[in-house]
């Protein structure tokens, strides 16, 4: 990730601002939306160790005087999926990034509960929606 970054600085003008935006290493909250009112389902469990490096990194070269942070803010990101079968390509798409393990438990979990709100359903037009929950970090770099 230094090297990356490196890399980065390198052809960024002077004075030039370097982005990082990313998920906030903090555990997704996922959950059932249905009528309006929200339901926690489960806390996912990933790893963040990656995170951790790629923010020691950035640390690193504020540190050394490479980079200057300017500003850093974390903002809420609420994912919403009308769709089983849209939640599980998420989940797939995740988990292959290698941050969480025992994703058929998670996605067995989701179901039940996504089909447990079906059976309560007495209208067509209520859907129970997925939701996933997490913050994201930004942070607003300039190369010195």
């Amino acid at each position: 990730m230094v090297h990356a970054l490196r890399q980065a600085r390198r052809v960024l003008k002077s004075d030039g601002y370097l982005l990082d935006l990313r998920p906030a290493p903090v555990h997704r909250h996922v959950g059932i939306e249905y009528d309006g009112t929200y339901q926690l389902v489960t806390v996912m469990k990933e790893s963040f160790d990656e995170d951790y490096a790629a923010n020691r990194a950035i640390e690193a070269m504020v540190e050394a005087g490479l980079l200057k942070l300017v500003t850093r803010i974390r903002f809420d990101c609420t994912r919403r999926m009308d769709r089983f079968r849209d939640f599980d390509t998420w989940l797939d798409e995740y988990a292959s990034l290698g941050k969480i393990h025992g994703d058929k438990h998670l996605l067995t979990k989701v179901r039940e509960a996504v089909n447990s709100r079906r059976a309560a359903k007495t209208s067509r037009s209520k859907k129970a929606k997925i939701i996933v929950r997490g913050p994201v970090d930004l942070r607003v770099l300039v190369k010195r």
